[in-house]
């Protein structure tokens, strides 16, 4: 079982727990300090903003009467098993691979706790030009937007040397 692990993509769950902690702390460290939409400014460009989202990225079905809920949660657990299952085939020279599922993998269990827990994801991080405000956001979303460029640039680097193999062949 150790080997099967050491040998497989699933060598760098810890790098998916570490995410989740960072998330889940950060969120709680925004509960205890920061009220409900009260914005504390850290830059002229960046705020700590405490809101709730109760839809998806970019509060997308956010008033859609509360089934949005679980069909989001009932998405990333499917999504999150077929990362473990993608993670156990990969061999271990797919490290970017790895690594973008387990980002991946980590952010999205941080939003579905939000959701069982509380129904909403805590979102926190407020980045905005003039009155311009990209949609908040929190540690989880970073993480999944990092494993997510991480996997178009696995795409294109390691996409093009099994192109070339095939064509060898």
């Amino acid at each position: 079982m150790l080997n099967a692990i050491k040998g497989s993509g699933l060598r760098f769950l810890w790098l998916a727990i570490i995410a989740f902690i960072a998330d889940q702390w950060t969120k709680q460290a925004v509960v205890a300090h920061i009220e409900l939409y009260q914005a504390i400014q850290v830059t002229p460009f960046f705020n700590l903003t405490h809101v709730h989202n109760y839809g998806a990225a970019f509060s997308f079905l956010a008033d859609a009467g509360g089934w949005q809920r679980w069909f989001f949660t009932t998405i990333a657990v499917v999504v999150s098993g077929l990362l473990l299952w993608w993670m156990k085939g990969l061999k271990r020279d797919q490290v970017m691979l790895s690594v973008a599922f387990a980002l991946i993998l980590g952010g999205a269990l941080g939003n579905v706790y939000d959701r069982l827990v509380y129904g909403y994801v805590i979102d926190f991080l407020d980045v905005y030009y003039q009155q311009w405000h990209w949609p908040a956001f929190n540690i989880a979303d970073s993480a999944i937007c990092v494993g997510a460029v991480l996997l178009i640039i696995d795409m294109f680097k390691n996409g093009d040397e099994k192109n070339a193999s095939v064509q060898e062949q």
